[in-house]
């Protein structure tokens, strides 16, 4: 399926489409009446690949939260006096100046039960990691704090990028407050008011400096060199039992205090004949006092794993109903793309009566990744662990998978003359054509005469993993739209 893909496994600089390819749906697209640059723009734009990533960093209440929403352009990060609020998701998707990144929102500091050091550690840390560049936000009105200097502590190790945010300027009187974090040797502080978007533009043109155009892809780099797993779930689900398991040694301490294990803990494990990189992000455990924070923490190193992963092995506790924050994790891996394989643990211990719940409760908690593989383990007895390596190698297959685009189109032709789109206000919009803009994971962009409902492009991808397998991948589809003039002729 990969036949338009070069030999050194590279894609093109046209997406995943070959320069021969390339050329027939440049003309197809000319024939029904779209311009090149747009059509080129679309490709780019759904063949993207990986998308860098900037942290948002700082100390409680200077103002992190209001700034992401200013950034992403919308309200969407949760924005409270109280630290330790628990985000539902911390990572968003921006957009300046024509180029597209991502942004995580580093809010939530658990203070009053590790001290303030270990709390700005602990949360710099996992955020930076996994970061291209950094913005650093300071309230200017305060000045720098030794909480500040202990974080500037942590960037200047880390090596990232930064760009000093000098927040709460909100007019020319803060300007002098501003100047004086200079003194804290992270380069220029661009004065920013984020409440009311004073100076976000040229923080954010700085911002466009510092990262990459492309982040290095920290996978598939090295022809035969192990594929990496992450290895996520919410805290005690048996993460680490399961990892000792398949290594076969106790490789990893599982520990009940929060925050003994800082970093995800990389093992290379031979299972099924084959060696792949295990990422274990366990070690972040609760207890009562410390359950926002820790729950908090341990989203950003699951974040940060699974952006460093290809695969995102999602660990459940099948003698447990399914919580929300499994549905969050689960969200997490699909948002960001990786090829998902459930583990369910501890199926051991399950009764007549339990599996038939679980059953319903996957059926209805766990719909939106009906597509992905299942296997039912048990960490302690090493269960079914055989069934793991197929699984994890149906996941990549599909995610790596390729559609070349004429049978792809006719595919989408036979589709389109079988169920038509719903007519809307008189009109009848209708896909025309499309392209596989990209893998891992597969991305497609279609090309319409007139706006395509979200049911009937959830009804498209469902006909293309009947179609094509796609088993184990999210599947991203983007459309766009013909402007309303004559075709060229």
């Amino acid at each position: 399926m990969n036949d338009q893909i070069q030999p050194d496994g590279s894609e093109h600089e046209h997406g995943a489409l070959g320069d021969a390819e390339y050329a027939e749906f440049m003309e197809l697209a000319a024939e029904e009446g779209f311009d090149a640059e747009d059509v080129e723009g679309a490709i780019e734009a759904a063949g993207h690949g990986p998308l860098p990533v900037l942290a948002v960093v700082g100390r409680p209440n200077v103002g992190k939260s209001t700034l992401v929403n200013r950034i992403i352009g919308r309200r969407e990060a949760v924005v409270e006096d109280k630290p330790g609020v628990t985000r539902d998701r911390v990572t968003y998707e921006a957009e300046w100046a024509g180029r597209r990144f991502k942004v995580v929102d580093t809010g939530g500091w658990e203070q009053d039960v590790l001290g303030i050091d270990a709390s700005v550690a602990a949360q710099a840390e996992y955020a930076i990691e996994a970061a291209d560049a950094v913005v650093f936000v300071v309230d200017a009105k305060v000045g720098a704090t030794d909480t500040d200097e202990a974080v500037v502590r942590l960037l200047r190790k880390a090596g990232k990028p930064v760009v000093l945010c000098a927040n709460k300027v909100d007019g020319q009187s803060g300007e002098a407050d501003a100047s004086y974090l200079w003194a804290l040797g992270l380069g220029e502080p661009h004065p920013v008011s984020a409440l009311h978007g004073r100076g976000t533009g040229d923080m954010l043109d700085a911002v466009l400096e510092a990262l990459p155009e492309a982040p290095e892809q920290t996978f598939g780099t090295a022809i035969g060199g192990p594929r990496r797993i992450a290895l996520i779930g919410r805290p005690n689900v048996g993460k680490s039992s399961l990892l000792n398991k398949v290594a076969g040694e106790e490789r990893v301490v599982v520990n009940e205090v929060a925050g003994t294990t800082r970093d995800p803990v990389d093992e290379l494990i031979e299972l099924g004949g084959i060696t792949w990189k295990f990422v274990d992000t366990a070690g972040i455990r609760k207890r009562v006092h410390l359950q926002q924070g820790a729950d908090y923490y341990a989203s950003l190193r699951t974040a940060a794993a699974v952006e460093k992963a290809e695969v995102a092995v999602i660990l459940l506790d099948a003698s447990e109903s399914i919580s929300v924050q499994d549905q969050r994790i689960v969200t997490m891996a699909v948002d960001a793309g990786r090829a998902i394989v459930l583990a369910f643990n501890k199926w051991d211990n399950l009764d007549e009566e339990r599996r038939y719940y679980l059953e319903r409760e996957i059926e209805t908690e766990l719909l939106q990744v009906a597509w992905a593989p299942r296997v039912n383990v048990s960490a302690r007895t090493g269960r079914h662990m055989e069934k793991l390596v197929p699984a994890i190698e149906a996941a990549l297959a599909g995610w790596e998978q390729r559609v070349p685009t004429g049978r792809l189109n006719a595919f989408l032709g036979e589709l389109v003359a079988a169920h038509p789109h719903p007519i809307r206000g008189g009109k009848q919009p209708r896909i025309l054509f499309g392209t596989q803009a990209g893998t891992k994971p597969p991305r497609f962009v279609l090309f319409s005469s007139g706006f395509i409902e979200h049911g009937y492009r959830r009804f498209v991808e469902r006909r293309l993993r009947e179609e094509f397998g796609f088993e184990g991948t999210p599947i991203h589809i983007s459309v766009r739209v013909r402007e309303k003039r004559g075709k060229k002729k």
